[in-house]
C-alpha cells in the first residue's frame, strides 16, 4: 500500500524530450528527478527545484517547471532562498549561535 501511495505522487515529466522518449539518458534523469521531489518536504522540494534552475541558466526556471509540475512562483522562490543562504552562511557549517553555550553564560558567577 505505502508503494501504491509513493507512485501517485510521483509526477511524469511534461518536457518534449520525455515525451518523444529520444533521450534515454536525459528521461533517465527527469523520471529521478521526480522521484527524489516525491520523498521531500515542501522546503526541501523548493530548494532543489530553485538549484536546478540557477544551474540550468536562462529559461531554467520554465525547464524545471515543465519537468516538475511546479509552479514559477514557488521555483523562484527556491532561487532566492538558495541565493540568501549561500550569502548568509559563506564559510560557516553551522549557524551563528549554534553549538554549546559557553560555561560563562551558563554560571554567571563563575
Amino acid at each position: 500500500m505505502v508503494m501504491d501511495d509513493l507512485k501517485k505522487r510521483i509526477r511524469a515529466c511534461g518536457c518534449a524530450v520525455c515525451r518523444r522518449g529520444s533521450d534515454a539518458l536525459i528521461v533517465e534523469f527527469h523520471k529521478a528527478v521526480n522521484r527524489v521531489l516525491a520523498e521531500l518536504n515542501e522546503r526541501d522540494r523548493r530548494l532543489l527545484a530553485g538549484l536546478l534552475a540557477d544551474r540550468h541558466g536562462y529559461g531554467g526556471i520554465q525547464r524545471v517547471t515543465e519537468i516538475t509540475g511546479l509552479s514559477r512562483k514557488t521555483i523562484r522562490r527556491g532561487c532566492r532562498e538558495i541565493g540568501r543562504f549561500r550569502s548568509r552562511f559563506a564559510g560557516r557549517i553551522r549557524r551563528p549561535g549554534g553549538g554549546r553555550q559557553r560555561l560563562e553564560k551558563k554560571r554567571p558567577g563563575s
